[in-house]
């Protein structure tokens, strides 16, 4: 991390960092797993429109998978990309409206539906553009990708209620059936998969079963997601069938019935994605915090810190100091909204206005908590862009 001080050390710590030649590396990397799928990018782990546009560059990306429409609106209007995808349901009516009003939009931006009372909340939102004011609304049906080897027993993300062949072929008939939508597309995320680090450290039987359980969920989820897109197809084209995330590139990248692949958290590189067994991207978002107190000789406190993860509370959301090297959060306090303590013969080292450097677990919450970021490229600071809370945006 001396480079990286070296760097900035005109600024003034709370501030975040993108090692640019990282973040490139970990966009090639990926473009190279996904063996020739186009990857679409997954905005809420970047949250920055520098760095969006950066990526949309890179060969092997194309398109947008957004976390809200709001955003997909935004980033539509600055021109990133004519293909975006809402990758979550809407009930943001503001944003349906403006949506179905505007044809560059509406031709350019596919919301997700998992259910005919989606289309209910859709229509009553847009009743006041009714008519030949309303265009054709893009939709992408949702399929359930979590394992379910036994009954009651449900292995991954609570998304969509669509699991079978069956309730697919049959919500893509009732779509048919209505005016005012086009369905252009399948997704289907395997979070069991994508999302769950194989490799966590130090817990070998723990390895053991989530390679054993991620093995066959793939292979049901193949079969399975092979059978959907068939049955869908046999009713209306398609232009894309998405899937998969950073965590399962190559496999879902591999399936026949998969056309484009997603993935946003291998180009920050977060603690999260440090336990894969076959990759391990480069961390290229990092985030320096300034000491404030010496509370003990192997104690010291630093400003501000409690940046934890969403997702179940365990010790693998919380910020991890990463330099000086030998430092730990002070169990008892842990990371904290104004301090944090951090404890360790590294810490002896530590004076006042010295920085202590930090990860994030996950990949685009970092920039909710950062107006900017600062750019390092190579041996010197490139430019300092805002993240989307930098641009008075947030669609949380």
């Amino acid at each position: 991390m001396r480079r990286y001080d070296e760097i900035t050390s005109e600024l003034d710590p709370p501030f975040a960092v993108v090692d640019l030649d990282a973040f490139d590396h970990n966009a090639a990397d990926l473009a190279r797993r996904a063996g020739g799928r186009p990857i679409r990018v997954a905005t809420k782990s970047v949250r920055c429109r520098y760095l969006l546009e950066r990526v949309l560059r890179t060969p092997g990306f194309a398109g947008l998978m957004c976390y809200s429409l709001a955003e997909a609106l935004w980033l539509h209007r600055a021109g990133l990309s004519d293909d975006v995808l809402v990758a979550y349901p809407t009930a943001d009516r503001a944003a349906l409206r403006e949506l179905a009003a505007n044809p560059a939009a509406a031709a350019s931006i596919a919301v997700m539906v998992d259910s005919v009372e989606h289309l209910d909340l859709i229509d009553a939102a847009l009743g006041a553009t009714a008519g030949s004011a309303r265009h054709d609304i893009r939709l992408c049906i949702e399929v359930d990708a979590s394992w379910r080897p036994l009954p009651g027993l449900h292995v991954g993300p609570r998304r969509s209620p669509v699991h079978t062949v069956t309730q697919a072929r049959r919500l893509t008939q009732l779509v048919l059936r209505r005016k005012g939508f086009h369905l252009v597309g399948l997704m289907a995320y395997e979070g069991q998969i994508a999302g769950l680090g194989d490799a966590p450290g130090g817990q070998p039987l723990k390895a053991a079963a989530l390679r054993w359980m991620q093995q066959r969920s793939a292979a049901e989820l193949a079969e399975r997601r092979a059978a959907v897109v068939r049955a869908v197809r046999a009713l209306a084209p398609l232009e894309y069938v998405n899937g998969g995330g950073t965590g399962s590139l190559e496999r879902t990248a591999a399936e026949p019935a998969v056309t484009e692949v997603a993935a946003g958290s291998g180009l920050i590189g977060p603690t999260l994605f440090d336990c894969y067994q076959a990759f391990r991207p480069r961390p290229a978002v990092l985030f320096a915090l300034p000491v404030v107190h010496r509370p003990a000789a192997r104690i010291a406190t630093v400003f501000s810190g409690g940046y934890p993860a969403s997702g179940p509370i365990g010790a693998d959301r919380v910020p991890a100091p990463c330099s000086p090297s030998g430092i730990r959060l002070l169990a008892t306090e842990g990371a904290g909204e104004v301090q944090t303590p951090v404890v360790g013969e590294a810490a002896r080292r530590l004076r006042l206005g010295d920085r202590v450097w930090f990860r994030h677990a996950k990949a685009g919450e970092l920039a909710e908590r950062f107006a900017h970021y600062h750019l390092v490229a190579a041996d010197r600071l490139a430019a300092t862009v805002p993240t989307y809370r930098g641009e008075g945006r947030s669609f949380g």
